[in-house]
Protein backbone atom coordinates (compact mmCIF):
# COMPACT_ATOMS: atom_id res chain seq x y z
CA UNK A 1 0.00 0.00 0.00
CA UNK A 2 1.36 3.61 -0.87
CA UNK A 3 2.00 5.30 2.29
CA UNK A 4 0.53 8.81 2.51
CA UNK A 5 3.03 11.96 1.66
CA UNK A 6 3.69 13.63 4.75
CA UNK A 7 5.28 17.28 4.16
CA UNK A 8 6.69 17.62 7.87
CA UNK A 9 8.70 14.71 7.53
CA UNK A 10 10.09 15.64 4.21
CA UNK A 11 10.68 19.07 6.57
CA UNK A 12 12.29 17.05 8.81
CA UNK A 13 14.71 15.02 6.61
CA UNK A 14 15.60 18.26 4.56
CA UNK A 15 17.06 19.84 7.65
CA UNK A 16 18.99 17.09 8.95
CA UNK A 17 19.87 16.30 5.85
CA UNK A 18 21.28 20.69 5.03
CA UNK A 19 22.65 20.09 9.11
CA UNK A 20 25.04 17.29 7.99
CA UNK A 21 25.87 18.53 4.71
CA UNK A 22 24.22 16.10 2.55
CA UNK A 23 22.43 16.46 -0.59
CA UNK A 24 19.02 16.89 -0.94
CA UNK A 25 19.02 15.99 -4.43
CA UNK A 26 19.34 12.14 -5.35
CA UNK A 27 17.44 9.29 -4.80
CA UNK A 28 17.32 9.78 -0.95
CA UNK A 29 17.41 13.31 -1.24
CA UNK A 30 14.51 15.19 0.42
CA UNK A 31 13.59 16.33 -2.62
CA UNK A 32 12.94 13.24 -4.43
CA UNK A 33 9.30 12.36 -2.68
CA UNK A 34 8.22 15.80 -3.18
CA UNK A 35 8.91 15.53 -6.49
CA UNK A 36 7.32 12.17 -6.98
CA UNK A 37 4.27 13.50 -5.27
CA UNK A 38 3.98 16.27 -7.52
CA UNK A 39 4.26 14.09 -11.01
CA UNK A 40 1.82 11.56 -9.50
CA UNK A 41 -0.70 14.12 -8.48
CA UNK A 42 -0.29 15.41 -12.53
CA UNK A 43 -0.86 12.73 -13.82
CA UNK A 44 -3.73 11.69 -11.34
CA UNK A 45 -5.19 15.22 -12.88
CA UNK A 46 -5.03 14.59 -16.32
CA UNK A 47 -6.70 10.89 -15.79
CA UNK A 48 -9.77 12.93 -14.58
CA UNK A 49 -9.63 15.75 -17.18
CA UNK A 50 -9.09 12.66 -19.50
CA UNK A 51 -12.50 10.45 -18.39
CA UNK A 52 -14.89 13.09 -18.71
CA UNK A 53 -18.78 12.32 -18.45
CA UNK A 54 -18.88 11.13 -22.50
CA UNK A 55 -16.10 8.91 -21.93
CA UNK A 56 -17.79 7.46 -18.55
CA UNK A 57 -20.98 7.20 -20.23
CA UNK A 58 -18.95 5.14 -23.29
CA UNK A 59 -18.23 2.50 -20.44
CA UNK A 60 -14.57 3.78 -20.44
CA UNK A 61 -13.13 4.06 -16.67
CA UNK A 62 -10.39 3.24 -14.48
CA UNK A 63 -8.25 0.46 -14.51
CA UNK A 64 -5.71 0.95 -12.08
CA UNK A 65 -1.98 2.12 -12.02
CA UNK A 66 1.36 1.42 -14.18
CA UNK A 67 4.79 2.42 -12.33
CA UNK A 68 7.27 2.96 -13.83
CA UNK A 69 11.06 4.98 -12.64
CA UNK A 70 11.81 7.86 -14.16
CA UNK A 71 14.75 10.01 -14.06
CA UNK A 72 15.15 13.50 -12.96
CA UNK A 73 17.09 16.20 -12.43
CA UNK A 74 16.88 15.36 -8.36
CA UNK A 75 17.22 11.59 -8.75
CA UNK A 76 14.87 8.96 -10.24
CA UNK A 77 11.64 8.87 -8.61
CA UNK A 78 8.67 6.12 -9.29
CA UNK A 79 5.42 7.47 -10.69
CA UNK A 80 2.33 5.54 -11.47
CA UNK A 81 0.88 5.90 -13.98
CA UNK A 82 -3.18 5.74 -14.23
CA UNK A 83 -5.09 3.51 -16.81
CA UNK A 84 -8.14 3.58 -18.32
CA UNK A 85 -10.10 0.04 -19.73
CA UNK A 86 -9.96 1.22 -23.17
CA UNK A 87 -6.29 2.32 -23.02
CA UNK A 88 -7.21 5.69 -24.36
CA UNK A 89 -5.62 7.93 -22.31
CA UNK A 90 -2.31 9.37 -23.25
CA UNK A 91 -0.36 11.60 -20.69
CA UNK A 92 1.41 14.20 -21.66
CA UNK A 93 3.31 15.58 -18.35
CA UNK A 94 4.89 11.84 -18.58
CA UNK A 95 4.67 10.36 -21.88
CA UNK A 96 4.16 6.54 -22.57
CA UNK A 97 7.66 4.98 -22.40
CA UNK A 98 9.38 8.23 -21.06
CA UNK A 99 12.11 7.18 -18.71
CA UNK A 100 13.93 10.59 -18.76
CA UNK A 101 12.05 14.33 -17.36
CA UNK A 102 12.94 16.77 -19.57
CA UNK A 103 15.23 19.67 -17.98
CA UNK A 104 12.32 22.27 -18.21
CA UNK A 105 9.52 20.35 -16.87
CA UNK A 106 11.35 19.55 -13.79
CA UNK A 107 12.62 23.18 -13.64
CA UNK A 108 9.34 24.20 -14.07
CA UNK A 109 7.95 21.82 -11.00
CA UNK A 110 10.87 23.06 -8.94
CA UNK A 111 10.28 26.96 -9.50
CA UNK A 112 6.89 26.20 -8.16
Amino acid sequence: MKKEFDFEEIKKKAFEQLKSGKSLLGRDGAFAPLLENILNAALEGEMEVHLDEQERLSGNRRNGHTPKQVQTPLGEVTVHTPRDRESTFEPEFIKKRERILADGVADRIISL
